[in-house]
């Protein structure tokens, strides 16, 4: 093992004697590196004298906590040039066939750029926040606690290894430097939207969620690693020239995986769909498990916390909110309003947007919207049991409000999110002989195929009954 990772430390070491020898890569990270802590600290001091007349001591507690998550950023965004030129920029240069042809293997040739594209701007980034650390600590600015800053090179760490994990899958895949460098923007940007949330949990203040993240972009960065490894393929890297979007294969392809080769619906629904159906039972069975814990965490949450709530507010305030809960519209007012096509819309794209999620996260975001939305229903039951002053017991009620069409919803729901998670494992399983367009393309086949035949009519179903059979049974047990 110490032999195959000796072969490692070579690949990376090759990189970075490449990566010394040219200025136009290291000028721009030293100047940011030494330059933006010199800009952030300006702006954190002018933004404290702004505060200062304000007493905003709580976004002063926090202001220096994002201004290192900003410094730890940038020097990374710049050194992504160096991952995005990782292979492809070999390729061009006329280098990469020695290595190529080297006893290596994929893991050890992928894993020897990996190292080098993450440790770059680790170093870069760290040595920024050391230097406005320094700065900051002589302004006297309250300095981070020790959980903060452990938290927040964590996190820095992340949004390294997600980046240039994502640039060097990039880099496999295209047939240009110019290419991989425009790709660069789907990249920067969804790491930009997801730091904004990031920033909004630190104001917050909210460690623990702080660190849920850095576990879910870790998650997805090791997914992204697979992703490289599986479709890392050497013939593939020499052969192309250049990518044409051949829009009459990209069709064929889909069209072909969809119809499967059946003439009539019935043989489609019974050969193919019904091949599409047990390919995802390992997933879907996957997914009633995590509904079962999604449930636990949903009546756990709102048993906790809202009991807390409870507890500490005075009569009057339960006597507001009691009187609030009167004043809501009845139950044949809301019927009158809500009909079966808006709740059909609805929940069509509910499951969508679960699915666009676990697309471009390799189903880690479908999975948690999918837990949310059991866990939302957990979290009405607890709502119910806490509501002591009903006239009744809890049990009907929620039986009668979801059991009707959650025996149709909640299957769409299951199986449109166990078609995700099949995808994304998928995706980074290795597929001889396919590109990785081929295997996203009959991945979408077989998720339109379910969707189209299985979710879409239990959704309608489920919307039928929602709207003109739920409401009344609920009126029934609620007395009218």
């Amino acid at each position: 093992m110490f032999n195959k990772l000796k072969l490692v430390w070579l690949v990376a070491g090759r990189e970075l004697k490449d990566q010394f020898r040219d200025w136009r890569v290291l000028a721009p990270m030293i100047i940011l590196t030494l330059c933006f802590p010199v800009l952030m600290n300006e702006f954190a001091k002018q933004t404290v004298d702004f505060l200062n007349q304000y007493d905003a001591n709580l976004i002063l507690d926090r202001l220096v906590p994002f201004s290192i998550m900003i410094i730890g950023f940038f020097p990374i965004t710049i050194s992504l040039v160096v991952a995005l030129e990782s292979f492809v920029g070999e390729k061009e240069r006329g280098t990469i066939e020695p290595i190529l042809s080297a006893p290596l293997d994929n893991w050890q040739l992928y894993f020897g750029k990996l190292l080098v594209g993450v440790a770059t701007p680790l170093v870069a980034s760290y040595l920024s926040i050391f230097l406005y650390l320094i700065m900051i600590s002589r302004q006297g600015l309250e300095m981070p606690s020790f959980s903060v800053m452990v938290q927040l090179f964590f996190l820095t760490t992340a949004h390294a290894t997600l980046m240039v994990s994502a640039a060097i899958v990039i880099s496999v895949q295209s047939t240009s430097v110019k290419a991989a460098n425009l790709l660069a923007s789907f990249i920067v940007i969804p790491v930009a939207i997801l730091m904004q949330g990031e920033a909004v949990m630190l104001f917050w203040g909210n460690e623990q969620v702080l660190w849920l993240a850095v576990a879910g972009v870790m998650i997805i960065s090791l997914l992204l690693i697979r992703v490289g490894i599986a479709h890392f393929q050497r013939e593939y890297l020499l052969g192309r020239e250049i990518d044409v979007i051949n829009l009459s294969w990209i069709w064929r392809t889909f069209w072909e995986n969809f119809i499967g080769g059946a003439h009539t619906i019935g043989e489609w629904y019974g050969r193919v769909l019904g091949g599409a159906m047990r390919r995802i039972a390992p997933a879907l069975l996957a997914m009633i498990f995590v509904a079962g814990i999604s449930l636990w965490m949903g009546y756990d949450w709102v048993m906790v916390n809202v009991s807390e709530v409870i507890a500490k507010a005075s009569p009057e305030n339960l006597e507001k909110i009691a009187a609030g809960a009167r004043e809501m519209p009845s139950l044949s007012n809301i019927q009158e309003n809500i009909n079966a096509p808006f709740l059909f819309l609805n929940n069509t794209r509910a499951v969508t947007v679960i699915f666009f999620a676990g697309l471009f996260s390799f189903s880690v975001l479908g999975i948690l919207l999918y837990m949310l939305n059991i866990g939302l229903i957990g979290g009405v039951f607890a709502v119910l049991l806490l509501s002591v002053q009903m006239p009744i017991q809890p049990g009907p009620i929620f039986l009668a409000g979801v059991a009707p069409h959650g025996i149709f919803e909640l299957p769409a729901l299951m199986i449109g999110s166990a078609v995700v998670l099949y995808m994304g494992v998928s995706i980074v399983t290795p597929q001889i002989g396919k590109s990785m367009g081929e295997v996203i393309l009959e991945l979408l086949a077989d998720w339109t195929k379910i969707f189209l035949g299985v979710v879409v009519p239990l959704l309608a179903i489920a919307a039928l009954i929602e709207a003109y059979v739920t409401p009344g049974l609920l009126l029934n047990v609620m007395g009218g």
